[in-house]
């Protein structure tokens, strides 16, 4: 019977006999009694018929407090010692160098021009002898990974190789970073990302020639790429796993290449080209030279074609102090304008073309920068408004937000036909001479 049922007929039952009437407050008493003594053995044998609930392991660990230095400071040496042991248990230069050979001795005839192949069954071979640490590369979904189109169910083994040195250089970066991830939750903050690439300077060669004044204003326009575009939130903090999924990584150590052509270093944000020409745009642009831009200053950047009504929408919208902006914020507009094509650098130029803050573009909005002309080229569903998906979508991102931004740009675009037909005409001048 349920419990509640037995109080309700427990506290019914009239007082009979000679026992006196008992008063309010006991009544209530007994009451009280009741209901602890028959929810208690309810509750106990609820728990009983969950004994299952005994097994589910424990899944939550509460992290230190700031003031419990002792715990912090076994969290930190146990992190310290999990990263050492998954360190060793990668391939050093020496057995990556034996599995090289191993691999060149199993090869499997014909060759492909001048590359090696192996099939599934030496390259099994090869794995019982490579030793444990190689394990996990000799699998049938690896092999069948790296198997394209030949015609003996071979693999090149440069690719595979190549493969197996991609996957121990990501497992070696991210115990890397995960030395520098002070909280130990799987993110890096900003003071965490920049002193990662303060102490990987000195390995870079291409950056050797940086005077160490220029340091920290290098660290600050490397990690300011990081942040921008892997952090739309601005939350602070990065993910170690979203680094490593994106291209930036290989940019920057790339610059350990000592032979990095002019070409690759002009288009390598991380190059020391790069980041002067970024930085000495920034003190040619600060006329009063007090370290800020104002409206005014940032005015002249890239051809000094920038409207007006733009302008005062980024210092509506960015971050600044007492009306100018610092070398972060502008390091934030120069990575939007010079990368259009990017979501995140149209959601940053959105957001300041929205300047009803509703999340959309309608005609007022646009008429504000331009014409209804826009909408024809970006095709929206709602044909009142353009979302962020829709810029997106359009593919013409770069050439609608460089007209609502850019006198020049608007001029190129009002003007485009008759353009194409100079070139045509210059053209035709060249093939008759």
């Amino acid at each position: 019977m349920d419990w509640k049922e037995i109080l309700r007929r427990r506290l019914a039952t009239p007082n009979t006999g000679t026992h006196k009437k008992k008063s309010e407050q006991e009544l209530k008493d007994e009451e009280m009694d009741l209901f602890t003594k028959y929810y208690s053995e309810w509750k106990g044998d609820r728990k009983n018929t969950n004994e299952f609930y005994k097994t589910i392991p424990r899944f939550y660990y509460r992290l230190p407090a700031e003031d419990e230095v002792l715990l912090q400071k076994l969290r930190e040496e146990s992190r310290a010692v999990f990263l050492q042991r998954k360190s060793r248990e990668l391939l050093d230069n020496e057995e990556l160098q034996n599995l090289w050979f191993l691999l060149d001795k199993h090869q499997t005839p014909p060759m492909i021009g001048e590359e090696a192949m192996i099939n599934y069954e030496n390259f099994l071979k090869v794995g019982e002898k490579a030793g444990p640490k190689c394990k996990q590369f000799f699998t049938a979904k690896v092999f069948a990974k790296l198997l394209h189109t030949d015609s003996y169910g071979r693999i090149s083994i440069m690719q595979f190789f190549n493969y197996v040195m991609r996957k121990v250089w990501l497992h070696q970066t991210r115990i890397g970073l995960s030395l520098y991830d002070v909280a130990g939750q799987g993110y890096l903050r900003e003071s965490d990302l920049e002193n990662y690439i303060l102490e990987l300077i000195p390995t870079l060669p291409q950056l050797d020639g940086l005077e160490k004044s220029f340091y920290s204003f290098y660290v600050c326009t490397a990690v300011r790429k990081f942040f921008f575009f892997l952090d739309p939130l601005r939350t602070g903090k990065i993910k170690i796993q979203d680094i490593l999924a994106c291209s930036f990584l290989d940019d920057l150590l790339e610059l350990r290449d000592e032979e990095l052509s002019k070409e690759s270093q002009e288009t390598n944000w991380f190059s020391a080209p790069s980041a002067l020409r970024v930085y000495g745009q920034y003190l040619n642009l600060d006329k009063d030279h007090n370290g800020m831009l104002s409206k005014e200053e940032l005015s002249r950047y890239g051809t000094a074609t920038m409207t007006n009504v733009f302008l005062d929408r980024v210092f509506q919208e960015c971050l600044t102090y007492d009306g100018e902006m610092d070398y972060k914020t502008y390091l934030d507009f120069v990575l939007a304008l010079e990368n259009r094509k990017e979501p995140a650098a149209l959601q940053y130029i959105f957001k300041l073309l929205d300047i009803e803050n509703k999340g959309y573009l309608n005609v007022f909005s646009l008429n504000y920068f331009f014409r209804d002309e826009i909408f024809d080229m970006v095709k929206p569903k709602d044909p009142l408004k353009i979302s962020l998906q829709d810029l997106i979508n359009s593919n013409q991102g770069d050439t609608v937000t460089t007209i609502l931004i850019d006198l020049n740009g608007f001029w190129t675009y009002e003007n485009r036909e008759a353009l194409v037909a100079n070139d045509n005409e210059n053209s035709a001048d060249l093939d008759d001479t």
